[in-house]
């Protein structure tokens, strides 16, 4: 049909009075779909067609609008199925199962065309960004720690408070040791997970700008990846193209980082450093303590595990994550750093399975609709 005859078609309120719709899901499978109707009747040819935006970014990605012989049958490709409107057949008509069936059983007939159609898709891969992925859990976790609302300062308790019953003391006890308990859990996994945050950045780096003669070698390109990180991150620019200076691994950003690797890797491998857990010492007397200096009660419980599990480093940490992120998109030429920041900051990458290419497919958000029947003014969205 003409897009002429589609908007007649359209306007036909009698067949606007009759009209059932059918949703596809993988039964038929919108790829295959979309290169029948393309061999079969050409480019689409439907008003969404010219109501969509030249982007990913729209409820309806395409539409055929076709005549038959009751009247005229819609297909619309869209984000999570194909919703079919068929004009001139009255509600309650459940044609589904015969409209798949018979599409399927033209395939051979226009396979050949299908399959030119087929070929001139560019065939990407989605895939999760794995420095978001890293980076969303670190954020909800530090939201989760800033809402125990943990302040030593103000929390700290005494077990003999003057005027405070004894029952009164220990639910109080009892009611800041469960906060945090909480708090040094969190702490504990945000601290482990800073250093993995930075490396699946260099790592999304390296494998976006990655130089194609190395890209290509895959003993090079395995070998770029295994390198422990202070050398991945040294050697960026050697096997990346768009960096105008070479990462300098002395500068401060890059020692703070550092030493924030060790502190992990002693936190998390349970590393004895005595130096790094002492919090008292003590002489003996036989099997008679003699203490150096007294510690009160709250210093020799949470305040030893809030010292240990770094709960008043946790943000520095933070900051010192981020001073890398930002120092090494800084070594880059303006133009690939404003096109990597932008990347880097997508939950959701695809890859272009022939030219290797990274690229944003899709908007971060997601949204879905469905048509309301005729006798009903409202639609539902989410």
């Amino acid at each position: 049909m003409t897009p002429q005859a589609v908007f007649a078609a359209l306007r036909n309120k009698k067949r606007k009075d009759q009209q059932s719709t059918m949703e596809i899901g993988n039964e038929l499978r919108p790829a295959d779909l979309f290169c029948y109707l393309a061999a079969r009747f050409g480019p689409p040819n439907g008003i969404q067609n010219f109501l969509r935006a030249d982007h990913s970014d729209n409820l309806i990605h395409w539409d055929w609008t076709l005549r038959h012989d009751a009247g005229v049958i819609v297909f619309w490709g869209m984000s999570f199925r194909t919703e079919v409107l068929i004009m001139g057949i009255a509600p309650g008509d459940d044609h589904k199962p015969s409209l798949i069936e018979q599409i399927k059983a033209d395939f051979e007939k226009h396979g050949p065309k299908m399959a030119k159609i087929r070929k001139d898709l560019e065939h990407w891969t989605e895939f999760v960004n794995p420095y978001q992925r890293v980076r969303r859990s670190v954020e909800r976790l530090l939201e989760e720690l800033d809402a125990l609302d943990l302040r030593p300062e103000k929390d700290r308790l005494e077990p003999f408070a003057a005027g405070t019953a004894p029952d009164e003391i220990a639910a109080r006890w009892g009611e800041v040791a469960r906060r945090y308990s909480r708090g040094f859990g969190l702490c504990f996994g945000i601290r482990s997970m800073l250093p993995v945050m930075a490396e699946a950045f260099v790592n999304l780096v390296l494998f976006i700008l990655m130089r194609s003669e190395i890209r290509a070698d895959q003993r090079l390109n395995e070998n770029a990846f295994r390198q422990p990180i202070d050398i991945r991150i040294k050697s960026l620019s050697i096997n990346c193209v768009g960096f105008r200076t070479r990462p300098d691994y002395s500068s401060e950003v890059c020692r703070e980082y550092h030493r924030l690797v060790n502190e992990r890797n002693d936190l998390l491998h349970g590393n004895v450093a005595v130096e790094k857990l002492k919090f008292n010492q003590v002489y003996f007397w036989g099997k008679v303590p003699v203490f150096k200096e007294y510690r009160s009660f709250w210093e020799r419980s949470l305040q030893i595990e809030a010292e240990t599990v770094g709960l008043e480093a946790v943000r520095a940490e933070v900051k010192t994550v981020n001073a890398l992120t930002t120092y090494i998109l800084s070594c880059l030429e303006d133009k690939v750093r404003e096109e990597i920041g932008f990347v880097v900051r997508q939950h959701e990458l695809g890859r272009n399975e022939v030219t290797g290419r990274v690229g944003v497919l899709f908007p971060g958000w997601l949204v879905d609709f469905r048509p309301a029947p005729a006798q009903d003014t409202k639609s539902t969205s989410s």
